[in-house]
């Protein structure tokens, strides 16, 4: 991993971890001796902040689940070594060696998170600091949320005393679900309230917002917006649950500007999917997502692919020469540097978006048509939509072509102009308006869908997404993947290994092919 974490917590993450090591003495210079200048008994809160957002981002949204989840829902293609096996269905999606790392960096997300609210609640050592408690709580929300929608049932309640429960239980989805709510609820009533300890708020140590409370309260939200929609089919009052999209929303991101967007790469901070590409090449371009745009005369299918040889393709029709080179989805050969690849793959300091203002647009839309409001009070909201996912689309293309790492290899060139707005309101008008019209809910997935393309690591979500439309029978998505698709992901084999009750749970793997998670209609 080439991201450098904040130093100081993940000494946090050890002291959180271990029991103190040393055994006290009787006289003060013994007690030094013992003493580690370096690796200090307490850290602020705030240094905890800083990894827990960074390894969110980087580690868990943008990472393996990401990159793994781009070929399910052929966002991608995987053409060599595990993502060939993923992408053919050959023992990748179902073992417990697969996602054991970001199994595991989850948990350690969740760990820090919940010793920042420690730290900042009631007793705790800066306790009065009620903004950066509420910021805790939208981490230990958002990675509980990521942890049961890839796993379903999954250890929490006993999960964090492992001197005391060696092998914990699995607590249920919807216990989870409950708990992901209430720490929401919770970082709502504290952000407003500001930082009083002396030690005072993160500031500079917030990598998302600077310490802004009032930014934390519009993603936090906005979270409420996305789960809600998330339980939508186990929930008894689903128009309530769609109204309180629509007004959470409403209280969430105003402009992408207050994205939660983490932008902290460079030329040692890698994008992780040109991490991986860069040094993996198991990625190619999918020709499901292609025949997507080309049937939508979408400008993006101008940018958004490039050769082997790291030029644009601007020409890509089903006629064109370049259109041959598109891996075929479950069907492509195991080989590298041959077909084309999507230009994110090169988007080196592109942002990870933990939630996007497009994203919220997309849950209004659809929150609305659902309710049945009429298509002249959507249309507005769903072509804000996919103005800013393209903006956000162009933000990672015009990133590739100014890669430090790419270009310090060879060129890399690009043979198309920036969509202008001129071509985005055209793009909506001809294409995207009279597909509404024709079939709303479809056009607002497959939108939303087209925008989650990119380097910003928002195929984790659309996974989600494809998961819940499925379950409420909606197949809105047509997938050409021939083999059978993952229902959820395997457990880690950290503790497939070493706790009866993830083994009991995971079995043989191949429950992963059969069972639903629990939100989507199953019962675990």
């Amino acid at each position: 991993m080439k991201l450098k974490l904040n130093i100081v917590g993940l000494m946090a993450m050890g002291l959180l971890a271990s029991p103190l090591v040393f055994t006290s003495c009787s006289e003060d210079a013994m007690d030094r001796v013992n003493e580690n200048v370096n690796n200090p008994t307490d850290v602020q809160a705030k240094f905890i902040l800083t990894d827990v957002i960074t390894k969110t981002a980087f580690s868990n949204v943008g990472g393996d689940f990401n990159t793994y989840l781009s070929t399910y829902v052929e966002h991608e293609v995987g053409t060599h070594n595990q993502l060939w096996n993923a992408e053919h269905r050959a023992n990748e999606p179902t073992r417990a060696s697969t996602f054991n790392n970001v199994w595991g960096n989850v948990y350690s997300a969740l760990r820090d998170a919940r010793l920042l609210i420690e730290k900042c609640s009631a007793g705790g050592k800066q306790e009065g600091n009620y903004t950066t408690l509420g910021m805790g709580q939208v981490m230990a929300a958002y990675n509980l949320a990521l942890l049961t929608d890839m796993f379903g049932d999954a250890p929490y309640s006993e999960g964090f005393k492992p001197l005391k429960i060696k092998n914990p239980k699995l607590d249920k989805q919807e216990d989870l679900y409950n708990q992901v709510i209430a720490y929401l609820d919770e970082a709502i009533e504290n952000l407003p309230k500001g930082d009083t300890h002396g030690s005072g708020g993160p500031a500079g140590q917030d990598l998302l917002y600077g310490g802004s409370g009032a930014k934390w309260l519009k993603f936090a939200y906005g979270l409420k917006a996305r789960y809600a929609m998330r339980l939508l089919k186990v929930t008894s009052d689903k128009t309530a649950a769609l109204n309180n999209v629509i007004s959470d929303v409403d209280k969430s991101f105003q402009n992408a500007s207050e994205q939660a967007a983490f932008n902290q790469y460079g030329t040692t901070n890698l994008n992780p999917l040109f991490d991986f590409q860069w040094s993996r090449d198991g990625l190619a371009a999918s020709k499901s997502i292609a025949d997507k745009m080309i049937s939508r005369n979408d400008p993006r299918l101008k940018r958004n692919f490039m050769t082997a040889d790291w030029v644009q393709v601007n020409d890509l029709t089903s006629s064109s020469p370049s259109y041959k080179l598109l891996a075929p989805n479950g069907e492509n050969e195991q080989v590298q540097y041959h077909y084309l690849t999507s230009t994110f793959v090169f988007s080196q300091t592109a942002s990870t978006q933990l939630l996007s203002y497009h994203e919220l647009l997309f849950l209004k839309a659809e929150a609305m048509q659902r309710l049945g409001k009429g298509s002249s009070s959507i249309e507005p909201i769903l072509k804000a939509a996919v103005t800013a996912a393209i903006k956000n689309s162009e933000n990672s293309v015009n990133a590739a072509f100014v890669a430090p790492t790419v270009l310090a290899n060879g060129t890399i060139t690009e043979t198309s102009a920036d969509i202008t707005d001129a071509n985005i309101d055209s793009y909506f008008e001809n294409s995207v308006k009279p597909l509404f019209a024709s079939n709303p809910l479809k056009e607002i997935a497959n939108q939303k869908y087209l925008a989650f393309f990119g380097a910003s690591g928002e195929s984790t979500e659309m996974y989600n997404n494809i998961r819940l439309w499925k379950a409420l029978g909606e197949n809105w998505i047509d997938l050409k993947n021939p083999g059978k698709f993952p229902l959820r992901l395997p457990y880690g084999n950290d503790d497939t290994t070493t706790n009866p009750n993830v083994q009991a749970a995971y079995g043989d793997g191949q429950y992963v092919y059969t069972e639903n998670v629990w939100w989507a209609g199953g019962t675990r």
